[in-house]
């Protein structure tokens, strides 16, 4: 698209002051606004049209939002979801120009051959196939020239905007614009430095090289550097092409099992997995599941990991307490949390997948409904947690494509399991649960003298009860607001009253016949009576 195009251009010349930069960019995003007819409102369908018009920075910003259903509406998220990657493709003199600048020779000096069509072309690079000169089939990933520049001072712009920023109509005051601005741009910076995405690849290889049915490309460390990366060409077939599948004789329910396994791993066990398990990066070759493009790779801390594997467990159990107090320590929030009332959220949300069979459940609809719940709470999720939500929702649209009968719930859940028996010590556990047994002993032998101090304290008439109603703050403020509305109401009706009284008197000065102060107590009351009608209004 044209918008495209311009954004992929070099900032024009390098001496070119930066505000005058800025200026340039901020026309072209308001004339890709004023064409939209932003003033008309704002469909999820035209916010995804206006971000892709808008170019690769504005296109990343999209991607980030669709995995944040904290933050978005669902609708929004699942429209942000169909972003294309494929944009225009830069032509083979501009790829021919990034390889001799990063190399210093030119492409036919250091591959046997190099195809001029490319492979695919995304917001920040593109891929040609090609012929190392030991006869290895690679892939040549080259970064769009000056992009890092362009996505800096769209990133720059964003910044300033946040505060006139409003993406769709039912987002959350508490919604911090610089915190997804930043995780975006940090996203995006670990995609633009190749040598990144070569290490996720080794670390990769090394979390799953006990899995003899798991892969990813081969790196070429010698050609890799930040702006060209060189892997190995994964061939073989699409995981979600059923029907070439079984012509080549795989069975898609195992493969569907194996895979659903080795992402539960990436998850609970390495805490470090492939961010967006689309289709399009899962390839099936000489029986491997293959995975690829490992530029995005979500990671989990110790801490998240932990209260992650306690969530599931929760879940399972259905114990509310446990799942609430997960939520609240894993998420961040603001203000004052309305315990009973998420208590009670949390506890309809387990009787909802409660009377559900494990293999039943839905792992991706499941954390969707959580992150919608911790977002009516005004919790917000870790940029971990919700791209770990995102990727399982795409990963069970895969699933459902090869093995409809799969449930990653119950291979989560049978996986914990097994860990926590591998994990269980018996002889730390009785040694711990004797000290526990003899601490409690000693703790009962006191209550018989407790109780006589109570009784004794009570007939002196010196016992006390300290008693506080939880979740009754918001009940009285309530009460308050509606006790001031009337002290108001009573006050605007003594003023006319004492206005009117005022009217029939000859108290001097008059104004248009009416004594000033009558006058000035019937302004007083306007004013009071609209501000009192407006306040019902918006509360309503």
């Amino acid at each position: 698209m044209e918008a495209n195009r311009t954004a992929a251009q070099p900032p024009n010349k390098p001496e070119e002051p930066a505000k005058k930069r800025a200026r340039q960019r901020l026309r072209e995003i308001l004339k890709v606004l004023i064409r939209h007819d932003i003033v008309k409102g704002l469909t999820p369908e035209k916010l995804r049209h206006i971000l892709e018009d808008m170019g690769p920075t504005f296109v990343k910003f999209g991607q980030i939002l669709s995995m944040r259903q904290d933050i978005l509406p669902k609708a929004y998220c699942d429209e942000l979801m169909k972003l294309r990657t494929e944009v225009r493709p830069m032509s083979y003199e501009e790829v021919a120009q990034a390889i001799l600048e990063e190399y210093g020779k030119p492409s036919e000096e250091l591959f046997s051959s190099f195809e001029r069509e490319p492979l695919g072309s995304a917001s920040i690079a593109q891929v040609h196939r090609a012929v190392l000169p030991m006869g290895r089939e690679v892939v040549v990933k080259i970064q769009r020239p000056h992009i890092r520049e362009v996505m800096e001072l769209d990133v720059t712009l964003l910044h300033r905007a946040t505060k006139i920023l409003k993406l769709a109509p039912s987002l959350s005051n508490t919604v911090d614009f610089n915190m997804v601005l930043d995780e975006m741009w940090a996203v995006a910076q670990q995609e633009m430095d190749f040598r990144k995405e070569a290490d996720n690849a080794e670390e990769f290889t090394r979390n799953n090289q006990e899995y003899v049915y798991i892969g990813c490309p081969k790196i070429y460390h010698d050609y890799t550097t930040e702006k060209i990366l060189v892997m190995e060409y994964i061939g073989g077939i699409q995981v979600d092409d059923v029907k070439a599948l079984e012509q080549a004789g795989y069975d898609r329910e195992e493969i569907g099992r194996k895979l659903a396994e080795n992402y539960v791993c990436q998850i609970v066990d390495h805490a470090f997995f492939h961010a967006d398990p689309h289709p399009g990066n899962i390839r099936i070759r000489d029986g491997k599941i293959i995975w690829i493009d490992l530029g995005m790779m979500g990671r989990l801390t110790k801490r998240d990991q932990d209260l992650l594997k306690r969530g599931i467990i929760a879940v399972v159990t259905g114990n509310v307490d446990e799942l609430k107090t997960v939520l609240l320590s894993i998420g961040e929030h603001q203000g004052k949390i309305n315990h009973p009332g998420l208590y009670g959220d949390i506890d309809d949300f387990l009787l909802r997948y409660g009377s559900m069979e494990m293999g039943d459940m839905d792992l991706g609809k499941m954390m969707e409904d959580v992150l919608t719940l911790a977002n009516d709470h005004h919790i917000s999720m870790p940029p971990g947690i919700s791209m770990l939500a995102r990727g399982v929702v795409t990963i069970q649209g895969v699933l459902s494509t090869l093995d409809p009968q799969a449930s990653i719930v119950e291979i989560m859940a049978s996986h914990l399991s097994a860990k926590t028996m591998d994990a269980l010590d018996l002889e730390k556990e009785l040694k711990e649960s004797g000290l526990s047994l003899l601490h409690s002993g000693k703790k009962a032998l006191d209550i018989p003298a407790q109780l006589s101090d109570i009784l004794k304290m009570t007939i002196k008439g010196q016992t006390k009860l300290n008693l506080e109603l939880t979740g009754s703050e918001e009940p009285l403020a309530q009460i308050d607001r509606m006790v001031n509305r009337i002290a108001l109401g009573i006050v605007i009706a003594a003023l006319l009253i004492a206005a009117s009284l005022l009217c029939v008197t000859d108290m001097q000065p008059k104004l248009f016949g009416i004594p000033w102060l009558g006058v000035l107590g019937y302004l007083l009351s306007l004013v009071l009576g609209a501000r009192l009608f407006y306040t019902i209004k918006k509360k309503k």
